[in-house]
C-alpha cells in the first residue's frame, strides 16, 4: 500500500511511495506526530539521480524488517534536496560541522522540535569498513532516546546554538578591487593541474564558474595565464569521458584526475553553465572545439531534458538497466570492443577503438570503456567519424535509457535560458533562442504569481508547493536579462526587475547588505540558511550580485547597484582565500570593475541588416558583464534607448560606463574595439 508520498510532485519522493517505510513529506504534521508519539524523527535527504540514495533505498527502505523497526520507533521524513534546498542546507551544515564531511543520502536524527542530534550519510545493511549497519544505528539511537533523553536533548540544543553562532564574515561590504582579483588568480594558479586541466585532485568537478571568472579576467586585463587555464581545462574536459562523445552534454564529475571515468548522472545546471562557458570561450578565441561543444551541449539539453510543457527537467540518472534487469552505473554509456564490432563491423570498430580510446581491458569496469578523445598523432576522416558516431548513437538508443527526473527547477531553468539564448544568438540558431523563450514563458505562466513570487518547482504542468529560494529569484532574473539582450524584448527586463525587487525586500539584510537563502517570510527552520559559496551551481548570493549589477546597468537603478556592491563584499573576503568556491562571485566582481559597460543599439528594426550587424557585434563583445539593449529610436522597451537617435539616418551603437559615454558609432569595427579594449 502506498505511503504518504504517493501524492507528491517530486520524482525522488515518488520513487519511495511504495516503500514499506511509512514515510512523511517534510511538514508540520510529521513533527506533530513525533511529538504525539514521543519518538524521534528520521530525516532522510537525497535526490532522484543520486546513485547511493538508490542503493540505500534498495538495501534498507525496501526491506520489510527494517521498515517495521522504523515505523515502530520513528517518524520517517523523506526530503528531495532539490525541492527543499533550505532544509538540505541547514542540516548539511550540521552534518559537516559534526562529522567533517557530508553528502547524500543524508541521514539525520531529530527531536520532535526538528533539532538534530545524530548524523550520517549512507549506512550499509550490515557492518562494513568500520561503518555500523543501518539497523545498528537505528537501535542505538532508539536506546539513547529511551534511556538518555536528557543527554540527547542537551546535545541537540548545543548543536542548534553552535549553528546560530556560525556568522559569515562579509568583508567590508565593498566590491573587490584589482588587488583581490589578482590574488584570486594567483591562488587558482597554485591549485591548477597543468597536466590535466582543472583544479585539485580526484574526484574532479567541472569548474564552470571559475572558468567564467578566468575568461572575464583575461578580457579585462589581457592576462594570458587566465585564458590558458580556461582553454586547456575546457579542452581536457571536452576530450575526456566526462563529456558524452556521442550525444553531447557533461556528466556531473570525474572520479579520476584525468576526466576519464565520470559519475554518469547528467544535471541540468552543469550543462547550462558549461554550455555558456564554451560559448564564451568561442567568443574569446574562435575555437572550433568550443563551438562544437557549446552547440552539442545545447542540443543535448533540448533533445533529452526538455519537458512537454517547454521547461527543462532536472537530471538524467547515472544508473540504467544493463539489459539483464539489473540497474548498473554507466550501463547506457560504456562500450567493449566486442560491442563496437557488433555495431560497426570489424573495420570501422577498429577505427572507433583507436579514435575513442577504447581498450581490451577497459577504462571503466568489466572490460568496458568510457568513450573519450585521446590526444594522438595522425588524421582521421571526418566523414567516416561522423558516420561512426551516428551509428553508435543509434545503437545506444536501443539500450534501456537512464531515468529522468522530470521536475522543473526554477533556478536551473534560469541558467538554461541564459545559455540557450546566448548560444542561439552567437551561432545563428534561432531554434535555441525559441527553446529559451518557451522555458521563460513556462516560468512566468506557472512559477510566478500575481506578486511575482516564485514557486521553486513544477512537474507535468503543475506547480509544486515549495516557495522559491534566493537562487531561484537570482538565476531566473539572470536568464531573463540574457533573453532581453538577445531578443530586444523589454518585457524580460521588466520581469527580471520584479524578481530582483523581491531580492531587495525579502532576502537582503538592510544593515549589512548580506543575503539569506530564504525569504524573511519563509518557513522558519532551526537556522535561516545563508551560504555565499559557489559549489555545484552559483550560490544565490553570487547569482543575485551578478543579476543586480546587470539590472542596474540596464536601468541606472542606484538601490540595485548598491545592493550588488554590498553583496560583493563577501567576494572581497573569500576570493583571495578560496577562489575555487566563489567563481561566480569573482566573475560578477570582474563585471563591476569593468563598469559594466552599457550598450544601446538603435535601428529601424532587428530585420534591418545594419541593426542586426551592430546587435550581433555587441553580443559578441568580451567586456565582462556588458549589457545590451536593442530597439528603435525613442522606443520605451529599454531605458538605455532613451534619447538615442540614429546617426545620419543609420543604425548606431552607444557605449557607456561609469557615467561616461563614447561617441556613437555606425561601424561594427569601432563597436568591436570599444567592447574589447
Amino acid at each position: 500500500m502506498p505511503n504518504r508520498l504517493a501524492h507528491e510532485t517530486s520524482p525522488y519522493l515518488l520513487q519511495h511511495a511504495d516503500n514499506p517505510v511509512d514515510w512523511w513529506p517534510w511538514s508540520a504534521d510529521a513533527f506533530e506526530e513525533a511529538r504525539k508519539r514521543n519518538v524521534p524523527v528520521l530525516l532522510s535527504v537525497g535526490y532522484s539521480s543520486c546513485h547511493w540514495c538508490h542503493v540505500m533505498a534498495h538495501e534498507s527502505f525496501e526491506d520489510q524488517q527494517t521498515a517495521e523497526y522504523l515505523n515502530a520507533h520513528y517518524v520517517s521524513v523523506k526530503v528531495d534536496r532539490e525541492e527543499r534546498p533550505d532544509v538540505d542546507a541547514v542540516y548539511m551544515e550540521a552534518v559537516q560541522a559534526a562529522t567533517g564531511q557530508g553528502g547524500w543520502p543524508m541521514t539525520v536524527f531529530l527531536t520532535p522540535d526538528a533539532e538534530p542530534f545524530y548524523f550520517g550519510t549512507y549506512f550499509p545493511p550490515s557492518p562494513r569498513q568500520g561503518m555500523p549497519s543501518f539497523r545498528q544505528v537505528l537501535q542505538g539511537v532508539h536506546q539513547a532516546w529511551e534511556e538518555r533523553r536528557d543527554e540527547v536533548t542537551e546535545v541537540a540544543g548545543k548543536i542548534v546554538r553552535d549553528l546560530a553562532g556560525r556568522e559569515i564574515s562579509y568583508g567590508d561590504a565593498q566590491t573587490p578591487g584589482e588587488q583581490e582579483l589578482a590574488q584570486a588568480l594567483l591562488a587558482l594558479t597554485r591549485e591548477y593541474d597543468p597536466q590535466r586541466g582543472g583544479f585539485g585532485g580526484a574526484p574532479k568537478f567541472p569548474p564552470s564558474m571559475v572558468l567564467e571568472f578566468l575568461l572575464r579576467h583575461h578580457a579585462r586585463t589581457g592576462a594570458e595565464g587566465a585564458l590558458q587555464m580556461a582553454q586547456d581545462t575546457c579542452e581536457r574536459m571536452a576530450r575526456g569521458g566526462i563529456y558524452d562523445q556521442l550525444g553531447g552534454g557533461f556528466a556531473r564529475y570525474s572520479v579520476d584526475r584525468d576526466w576519464i571515468v565520470p559519475h554518469f548522472e547528467k544535471m541540468l545546471y552543469d550543462n547550462a553553465l558549461l554550455c555558456r562557458v564554451y560559448a564564451h570561450l568561442w567568443r574569446a578565441t574562435g575555437s572550433e572545439l568550443a563551438r562544437r561543444v557549446a552547440l552539442e551541449t545545447a542540443d543535448f539539453m533540448v533533445r533529452e531534458l526538455r519537458t512537454a510543457e517547454g521547461g527543462f527537467a532536472s537530471a538524467l540518472d547515472a544508473d540504467s538497466d544493463d539489459g539483464t534487469g539489473k540497474h548498473v552505473e554507466g550501463a547506457y554509456y560504456a562500450w567493449t570492443p566486442g560491442q563496437l564490432r557488433e555495431a560497426l563491423g570489424e573495420q570501422d570498430a577498429e577505427l572507433a577503438v583507436q579514435y575513442f580510446g577504447v581498450t581490451e581491458e577497459g577504462t571503466f569496469e568489466h572490460g568496458q570503456s568510457v568513450l573519450q578523445l585521446p590526444q594522438q598523432d595522425g588524421l582521421f576522416d571526418a566523414g567516416k567519424i561522423a558516420s561512426i558516431r551516428e551509428r553508435l548513437l543509434a545503437k545506444r538508443a536501443e539500450r534501456p535509457a537512464p531515468g529522468r527526473d522530470d521536475k522543473v527547477v526554477a533556478a536551473w531553468n534560469g541558467l538554461a535560458i541564459a545559455a540557450l539564448a546566448e548560444t542561439g544568438a552567437y551561432f545563428d540558431r534561432p531554434d535555441l533562442v525559441e527553446a529559451a523563450l518557451a522555458a521563460a514563458d513556462l516560468l512566468v505562466r506557472l512559477h510566478l504569481d500575481e506578486q511575482a513570487r516564485l514557486t521553486r518547482t513544477s512537474k507535468d504542468g503543475h506547480a509544486g508547493a515549495n516557495a522559491g529560494v534566493l537562487e531561484d529569484y537570482a538565476d531566473v532574473a539572470e536568464g531573463f536579462l540574457a533573453l532581453a539582450s538577445v531578443t530586444g524584448e523589454g518585457v524580460w527586463l521588466e520581469f527580471a526587475g520584479f524578481l530582483l525587487d523581491h531580492v531587495l525586500a525579502r532576502f537582503t539584510d538592510e544593515e549589512s547588505g548580506a543575503l539569506f537563502d530564504t525569504a524573511a517570510d519563509a518557513e522558519r527552520l532551526i537556522r535561516r540558511p545563508q551560504d555565499p559559496t559557489d559549489n555545484a551551481a552559483p550560490s544565490g548570493w553570487s547569482a543575485a550580485a551578478g543579476a543586480l549589477l546587470s539590472y542596474a546597468a540596464h536601468t541606472g537603478s542606484e538601490p540595485h547597484r548598491t545592493a550588488a556592491q554590498k553583496a560583493l563584499g563577501v567576494v572581497k573576503a573569500l576570493g583571495p582565500r578560496v577562489p575555487r568556491f566563489i567563481g561566480w562571485g569573482l566573475a560578477a566582481a570582474e563585471a563591476a570593475l569593468d563598469g559594466p559597460r552599457e550598450v544601446a543599439i538603435v535601428g529601424p528594426s532587428l530585420d534591418h541588416e545594419g541593426t542586426r550587424t551592430l546587435h550581433r557585434t555587441a553580443l559578441l563583445g568580451t567586456a565582462p558583464g556588458a549589457v545590451v539593449a536593442v530597439g528603435a529610436p525613442e522606443s520605451d522597451e529599454f531605458p538605455l534607448l532613451a534619447d538615442r537617435p540614429l546617426v545620419g539616418g543609420e543604425p548606431a551603437a552607444y557605449v557607456c560606463r561609469n557615467f561616461t559615454c563614447d561617441a556613437p558609432t555606425t561601424e561594427a569595427d569601432s563597436l568591436r574595439a570599444a567592447l574589447s579594449d
